[in-house]
């Protein structure tokens, strides 16, 4: 009875974690559709306001292994907690800012540290409680971030079109709070792991790893790396798709459709690929969407009409999208729960790390040869790199079936 209860349980608190990385990255993404209002009323450069988006990337990326060690040692709750007050607060003083500076500092600083709080944290929780259905677990919570341009983003732009860009981002800011608070209390301690190998890893030689232990191992190192090379991959060719579309000669509202759709593509990715990860293997199936991912890429430099524009961005949704939540599943397999919040808050980092390098790189490509197409080819060669660093990475080794001593021992 405690664990079905236990099990039901798990599933809220999946819920609760794709709220919050929905609202969480939804805010931060909004800065697309505040961009021009906040340049137009402030007389800022675009690339001025631009560079708050950066600046979340390198911020979220060095808070992620911060809030990841916290949640392992203070437990879950307190972290998303205070990154939900921190993310009102960004979004609050944004909303008052009256220079450039205090503007990348409110939204880009204090926001970005702030969105580290929620995904490593709220996958890794999520991931201890529910142990059957563990990838379709993980690909929820990272389905949130999936959904927060159909949900914010619309919000946003209503706000703005309604009051101004300060009361759009004020009003932001507060149901961030609103939402976020009591969503943070209903975070729970999961239940003590099944067996040794769910809390420890199926890598320690001692069945026990220590965070310094498990940074230096090459397991890690392959992960981290892969997980790098792939947002490194994809994130020049999902910042510079509606820009490059308008090339190829689709007009620009139809061109930001196409962007809408590889998005919410992801989205149906998260949930696709967490499934067949679960019958599967994270390992086979992160592999080979990674390399789906590689030749959507390439393919891109090969379609020019809108019909081909909308088919080709739905393979490149399914799997950009679909590979990401594997990332944490694979750290859970190996490492375990025990510290799974510092090692994917580590590994999250990496992440964050290539995401910030590709919309800046598709920018220099298309200064200095006025095209995109060295983006792509860089691209498509970065994410074969990713490919060939999965395929490295050791299959994790299936679980040995508890004794009965064991099964007294847990009940």
């Amino acid at each position: 009875m405690g664990k079905a209860s236990g099990s039901s349980y798990g599933w809220v608190v999946v819920a609760v974690g794709a709220l919050m990385t929905c609202v969480a990255f939804g805010s931060m993404l909004a800065l697309a559709v505040f961009l021009q209002p906040i340049s137009e009323a402030m007389g800022w450069s675009r690339s001025g306001v631009s560079a708050a988006a950066t600046i979340n990337f390198l911020a979220m990326g060095l808070a992620a292994f911060f809030w990841g060690t916290l949640s392992d040692r203070f437990g879950t709750r307190i972290v998303v907690l205070s990154g939900t007050l921190l993310l009102g607060a960004g979004l609050i003083g944004a909303s008052q800012a009256t220079s450039l500076w205090q503007f990348q500092l409110a939204f880009g600083v204090l926001i970005g540290i702030a969105a580290g709080s929620f995904y490593a944290p709220m996958v890794a929780v999520a991931s201890a409680w529910v142990e059957q259905r563990r990838s379709l677990a993980v690909a929820l919570v990272s389905a949130g971030m999936g959904v927060s341009p159909m949900t914010v983003a619309p919000f946003a732009s209503y706000l703005i079109a309604s009051y101004d860009w300060r009361t759009a981002m004020l009003i932001i800011g507060i149901v961030a709070l609103a939402l976020l608070i009591p969503a943070s209390l209903l975070v729970r301690r999961p239940p003590e792991p099944s067996t040794p190998v769910a809390a420890h890893g199926t890598g320690a030689p001692d069945g026990q790893w220590t965070v310094a232990q498990a940074l230096r191992t090459p397991q890690f190192i392959i992960l981290a790396s892969a997980h790098f090379a792939c947002c490194a991959a994809h994130s020049g060719p999902i910042f510079h798709l509606v820009s490059y579309a308008m090339i190829c000669g689709i007009a620009p509202l139809t061109a930001v459709t196409v962007y809408s759709l590889a998005g919410f593509s992801g989205l149906g990715g998260r949930l696709l690929l967490g499934l067949l990860a679960d019958s599967f293997g994270a390992k086979h199936v992160l592999v080979g969407g990674l390399f789906v991912q590689a030749l959507a890429i390439a393919t891109y430099l090969a379609v020019g009409q809108l019909g081909e524009f909308y088919a080709l961005s739905v393979v490149f949704g399914l799997a950009y999208g679909g590979v990401m939540p594997l990332y944490a599943v694979l750290v859970r397999e190996y490492f375990g729960v025990r510290i799974m919040g510092s090692m994917f808050g580590a590994v999250s980092a990496f992440a964050s790390l290539g995401m910030a390098l590709g919309p800046l790189a598709g920018g220099w490509v298309f200064d200095a040869f006025h095209g995109y197409s060295w983006l792509y080819v860089g691209s498509f060669t970065i994410g074969m790199a990713a490919v060939a660093i999965a395929l490295s990475f050791p299959s994790a080794k299936r679980p040995p079936q508890p004794s009965l001593n064991v099964g007294r021992a847990a009940a």
